[in-house]
């Protein structure tokens, strides 16, 4: 926690701190994802900037107490821009042993610990793994550790409700939840009315969470235990005016397809098969239909694709989603919509591993298969988000990309954008520039693969317009549309589909930097959810005086026509990547410099201190 000026509010005397993290952790049932959800959403109406991270089990349903089982939701939040979910913990709220034994490595000396004392019995201390007690052999003695009986206060509070034992300890996140909201000076209100609302059919059970919600706020207040727990106070962040709301990856980037369907006066058909952690995407858009959207989950990943595929041919923008796996299994389809150049939004929400993997664990691991993953010479666009709020300008340059040009674009976004949060100021889609698109009515001349000769795509005739019928499909054709073997066509084919793609550079922004200028020294070099870890390091580095820069990468596939002759201004440049080394392949291969790798495949989002070390090294090995 940063900071030191101290202040009171009414009898409670807080301290002013700019910045906090705080992680909730406990079994999978323990509600800990609704418990941050909840605190999330607290603080960004207490005017705080904040990013987060939901860490999530791999298993379905772990042995309850297991360290197999364990989900964790942090947040860090403050008065100051938050790029990153945090470095290290401030607060951690561990619900039994093995939330705490999972979870203890990431909290800073001297850090906070919260524990459920009730649920440190011996069978879960052995579920855990903990040969003794340590809370009480003296293992914790670098923290500052608040033992309370949870479990037994929440019984407590919700006995004059009259629900059962069993329900009364489900309300036992509600009970922590109240003391962190008392600490940091959260209000109640918004979390008591959507209590309500989610139990409206059992009222009873509202009541429960409700009283065990006030009850631990009640503790914090009258327990005396504020020079133990702390009492802080963090002032709202300076963000620019504009009205925000609270937004995940998953919903940022299904808004932003449909917002970019709507610029583009399309339909949205949206084609998926359910996998970690593409599904949300889905179960976003589903909710949708009154603006137009269709969804459409099929049997399997490929005939996803194809669906998506077939709505793009009848004139609508087909997207489909998935993550690794299931990218794998739509590729040869992928390759179908190359070949017949029609419009096609494919959603890759990375994950770590290959095969199965970690799948709820994150990576940047799928560039090359965006890249290069298919069969013979077969170019799209690759474009990747860097941030939640950021999916949804993407989701709109997908679906603008595709259409102009007549391709697959693959958007990615992982794991951890996904399901992280962050405030985002709501654009006004209504004053965006529409820009619909031009079909092909005219019969007169019409050639199936003929192109526009700006933009190399060839014309969209939908389905069942008069005098425009074709033939379509993944064999060779010339352009007429005719099958062909051609030695010479398919030459002429293959080199117009790579000119297509390589002359989107045209058409996208040339590579800017972040923090930083052109002053040789070192260009960290960063795409997709690294962008929160590098841009904090890159700005504390630079307040330093070291000579150092950012430059982040949106437009994967055609790169920035200038970034070759930006990177060449550096004497060095760093690539941090959650994979082992990527881009760092391409960018060799593309410009031929000595880019250097560093590389992480933990299933975690890099740490900022990560970055600058390896950014300090350099310099000192260069010095």
């Amino acid at each position: 926690m940063e900071g030191s000026t101290a202040l009171k509010r009414g009898d409670v005397p807080r301290r002013h701190i700019e910045s906090a993290v705080v992680r909730f952790a406990g079994d999978s049932g323990d509600g800990m994802q609704l418990t941050g959800s909840r605190f999330t959403i607290a603080t960004a109406l207490a005017g705080n900037d904040l990013a987060t991270f939901p860490d999530f089990p791999a298993e379905i349903r772990a042995p309850a107490g297991t360290t197999y089982g364990v989900s964790a939701f942090q947040i860090n939040f403050g008065a100051r821009d938050i790029k990153t979910s945090g470095d290290v913990v401030d607060v951690l709220v561990a619900m039994n042993p093995a939330a705490l034994k999972v979870n203890l490595a990431d909290v800073r000396p001297g850090g906070l610990l919260i524990v459920d004392s009730g649920a440190f019995g011996d069978k879960n201390l052995r579920k855990a793994g903990y040969e003794a007690n340590p809370l009480k052999d003296g293992s914790l003695s670098d923290y500052r550790v608040v033992e309370i009986d949870m479990s037994q206060r929440t019984l407590e509070a919700v006995q004059p409700v009259g629900v059962t034992k069993k329900e009364g300890l489900r309300c036992k996140n509600m009970w922590a939840l109240g003391l962190v909201y008392w600490m940091f000076d959260r209000d109640r209100a918004s979390t008591i009315e959507w209590l309500k609302h989610k139990f409206a059919e059992r009222p009873e059970l509202a009541q429960a969470n409700i009283a065990a919600l006030n009850a631990g706020h009640a503790f914090g207040e009258t327990a005396e235990l504020s020079g133990e727990l702390g009492a802080f106070s963090i002032a709202p962040a300076k963000l620019p005016p504009g009205l925000y709301r609270n937004v995940t990856g998953t919903d940022a980037l299904a808004w932003g397809l449909l917002a970019g369907a709507r610029l583009r006066e399309l339909k949205l058909v949206f084609c998926s098969y359910p996998i970690t952690p593409a599904s949300g995407i889905l179960h976003a858009l589903a909710a949708l239909p009154y603006y137009g959207v269709v969804t459409f989950q099929a049997e399997d990943e490929i005939a996803a694709v194809c669906a998506a595929i077939g709505a793009s041919y009848a004139g609508a923008i087909g997207v489909t989603s998935s993550s690794g796996p299931g990218i794998a299994l739509k590729s040869e389809a992928i390759g179908l919509a190359v070949a017949a150049e029609l419009p096609l939004v494919v959603v890759n929400s990375q994950r770590a591993g290959p095969s199965t993997g970690m799948p709820t664990k994150t990576e940047q691991s799928d560039l090359y298969q965006a890249v290069f993953g298919r069969n013979a010479d077969c170019p799209l666009v690759v474009l990747a988000a860097r941030s939640p709020a950021d999916c949804f300008d993407c989701a709109i340059e997908a679906v603008r990309l595709a259409t102009t040009y007549m391709t697959p674009v693959m958007l990615l976004s992982d794991g951890y954008i996904a399901n992280a949060a962050e405030p985002w100021a709501l654009p006004d889609v209504d004053a965006m520039a529409h820009d619909p698109v031009a079909f092909r009515t005219d019969p007169e001349g019409f050639q199936p693969f003929a192109r526009d000769p700006q933009t190399l795509a060839r014309p969209w005739a939908v389905p069942g317009t008069p005098g425009l019928e074709h033939r379509i499909g993944g064999l060779e054709r010339d352009v007429d549309g005719n099958i062909s073997y051609d030695p010479e066509n398919h030459q002429r084919m293959t080199d117009q589909r790579m000119a297509k793609i390589a002359g989107i550079a045209d058409d996208i922004p040339e590579q800017g930097l972040e923090p930083g200028s052109a002053e040789r020294g070192i260009a960290v070099v960063g795409w997709g959810s690294t962008y929160g870890p590098i841009s904090r390091a890159v700005t504390n580095l630079r307040a330093e005086g070291l000579p150092v820069a950012h430059i982040h990468l949106r437009h994967i596939w055609p790169l920035p026509r200038n970034l070759g002759t930006l990177l060449k201004q550096f004497d060095r440049i760093l690539v941090p990547e959650m994979n082992t080394g990527q881009l760092v392949t391409l960018l060799r291969s593309e410009y031929l410099i000595p880019a250097e790798g560093l590389n992480k495949v933990t299933g975690k989002p890099f740490r900022i201190t990560e970055i600058e070390n390896a950014v300090r090294t350099r310099l000192e090995a260069a010095a």
